[in-house]
């Protein structure tokens, strides 16, 4: 069978599983002609479109720098009217954050872009691209800053995930900014639970 004959909609499946079954595979065998055929699949018939995405970013997320030589075309997919693709294509770079951190650090215009005007999905994973950046020495101080921004802005039902998620990044350097930030937060959050999430990652930099 072909690579695109692996697909779930191939299969005339409604399921994730054959994509994630061929993720496995290709990353087991190492094929980089299998995601070279993903790749070009990505302007096939939206079914296959939105099979291909899922495949390559679960590759990403099990061997990134299978995927990592593809991320021009990752980043031109930002701007797809295909929410499917979009945001599939923000979750690749999110895997591949790591090792392409100067292309992914120049590219934060479009990809930051790309969030404001995305759906949830969307970003939620550039999120996890600042964190990432956040990370490494030589991004963390010139990301930071975007990365409280997003939080200063951020739904009120994500908030609470992204502070957790960023906690890793949190040093004796930043923390203060970080604790103002989601302090001016908490008298938007309507819903206890998450405010008390917020709360105590608050109590956790300022004990």
């Amino acid at each position: 069978m072909s690579v695109i004959d692996k697909l779930a909609s191939s299969l005339e499946r409604r399921d994730e599983a054959p994509n994630q079954k061929l993720a496995k595979e290709i990353v087991l065998s190492q094929d980089q002609e299998a995601i070279n055929v993903l790749i070009e699949n990505l302007s096939s018939k939206k079914a296959i479109q939105n099979d291909c995405i899922k495949v390559l970013y679960e590759i990403g997320e099990q061997a990134p720098n299978l995927i990592s030589n593809y991320i021009n075309e990752f980043i031109a997919l930002l701007s797809s009217k295909n929410n499917r693709l979009q945001w599939g294509a923000m979750t690749a770079l999110g895997t591949i954050a790591r090792e392409r951190p100067k292309e992914i650090y120049t590219s934060l215009p479009t990809i930051l872009s790309a969030a404001d005007k995305g759906s949830v999905i969307t970003k939620d994973h550039a999120i996890n691209i600042l964190i990432a950046l956040c990370s490494l020495k030589d991004y963390a101080e010139n990301t930071f800053p975007l990365l409280i921004e997003q939080l200063l802005k951020s739904p009120t039902n994500q908030l609470p995930m992204y502070a957790e998620r960023a906690i890793p990044i949190i040093n004796d350097q930043n923390k203060t900014r970080f604790v103002k930030s989601l302090t001016s937060r908490l008298g938007d959050i309507e819903k206890e639970t998450k405010r008390k999430r917020v709360e105590k990652i608050i109590k956790k930099f300022n004990s």
